[in-house]
């Protein structure tokens, strides 16, 4: 039998397992001692989900399988929303030049910073969807004393007002938005992933 790990084959000595199961089993408590958790499972190229788990776990494994773990570590999380408060700062400076520069005929670069905020946005999201594996370390969690679903609702009410005003072409609005709404709120979830 061959154990990957995100990608890295891992050599392991089997004691008394006999299913798949048994090896994912033994492989999550040792994840549990080491902060960490399985995200996907993979056997023989074929993906485990919820509503298939129990009958291709219960199945025995030979010297042929091949079973690759998908695996999140308390310490990557950390590190991401590291990343994560470092780019919400300069994406946030950042905001604050878009009135400028679309009135100064700059779209370019203001489409560029906009397409960075989504992509930020959305890696954050995936991220936070993460965290909620370590609810331990996690679920106190608060954005300028807010928790994070709300953050997030009116976040979210506000990035779809700048979307509109994308969408109509409305750069006085869509500026205003950047540099008074959304550049602050990019400064209160940088602090907060600092944490």
């Amino acid at each position: 039998m061959e154990l990957y790990v995100n990608g890295s084959f891992v050599d392991i000595t089997i004691e008394n397992e006999k299913t798949i199961g048994d090896i994912l089993r033994a492989f999550e408590e040792e994840c549990a001692r080491n902060n960490a958790t399985t995200v996907s499972i993979i056997v023989d190229g074929k993906q485990i989900f919820a509503e298939n788990f129990d009958e291709e776990t219960a199945k025995e494994f030979n010297k042929d399988t091949k079973i690759e773990l998908g695996v999140v570590t308390l310490d990557s999380i950390q590190d991401a929303f590291r990343q994560e408060s470092k780019e919400c700062m300069r994406i946030s400076e950042e905001l604050k030049q878009i009135s400028v520069q679309l009135q100064s005929g700059k779209d370019r670069e203001a489409n560029i910073i906009i397409a960075s905020l989504a992509d930020l946005i959305d890696t954050i999201c995936h991220t936070a969807s993460l965290s909620a594996l370590f609810p331990e370390k996690y679920s106190d969690m608060k954005i300028n004393d807010k928790t994070v679903p709300a953050f997030f609702a009116e976040f979210s009410a506000v990035l779809n007002d700048f979307k509109n005003a994308i969408e109509a072409k409305d750069t006085v609005l869509m500026g205003d938005l950047a540099e008074y709404e959304i550049s602050p709120r990019l400064e209160e979830l940088s602090k907060a992933l600092e944490g």
